[in-house]
């Protein structure tokens, strides 16, 4: 089954408290995803390979480290995961975004997809697809499997709170798929929310209803 790493640093658990509260206005809720996913992305990065190189500084020659290895990807789900690509491009200003455009049927609660455009060489990176909800996990373990179709091996998937219900969905549809996130709450209500949830994460980033 799939690894889920539950983040708890203080500072994101911190952040996370002003994310749910329904008085927090949007642009500090703008902010906090941000901020979030940036703490986030310093872990979900954790275990990146690395090699040695020499550096000249003022001084002498010293023995570094840089990242090595394959190069990253971040792939937002539109539209409530594009809150989160630019904390993590603050870090990691190289990774190439890709974006997956779908969204879930009020009747059914099944992933459509709409829109989709990839780096050419997506096949290649090491890819973290994100988006702040992972409710019923529809929408994820489609991303996840348009993905494989593009011959990606290397995936992993960050949310900022999920339901447990949308982690086993992962954990079944994609077992070889690490899940990051800050929170597992509850449970999903009859309209597939998260409760306690924060709501409608895109609604609160983009102002909308």
């Amino acid at each position: 089954m799939s690894t889920v790493h539950i983040l708890e640093h203080p500072l994101l658990q911190h952040k996370l408290t002003y994310l749910r509260d329904k008085n927090t206005g949007v642009n500090l809720f703008r902010e906090l995803v941000g901020e979030i996913a940036m703490l986030m992305c310093y872990e979900a990065t954790r275990n990146l390979p690395t090699e040695e190189i020499e550096v000249e500084t003022p001084m002498a020659v010293a023995k570094c480290r840089v990242l090595a290895g394959k190069k990253l990807a971040i792939v937002p789900i539109l539209r409530a995961g594009l809150g989160m690509v630019d904390g993590m491009i603050n870090l990691i200003p190289s990774a190439k975004v890709g974006h997956i455009g779908l969204y879930r049927d009020p009747q059914t609660h099944c992933p459509v997809e709409y829109y989709c455009k990839m780096p050419p060489d997506i096949s290649e990176r090491t890819i973290i697809v994100v988006d702040p909800m992972l409710a019923t996990g529809g929408s994820a373990s489609a991303a996840i499997q348009f993905l494989k179709g593009y011959g990606c091996k290397n995936i992993s998937l960050m949310n900022i709170i999920a339901a447990p219900e949308g982690v086993a969905r992962i954990q079944n549809d994609h077992p070889d798929v690490e899940i990051f996130v800050a929170a597992v709450d509850e449970k999903l209500n009859e309209n597939a929310y998260i409760i306690p949830g924060l709501g409608d994460a895109g609604d609160r980033i983009f102002g909308t209803k």
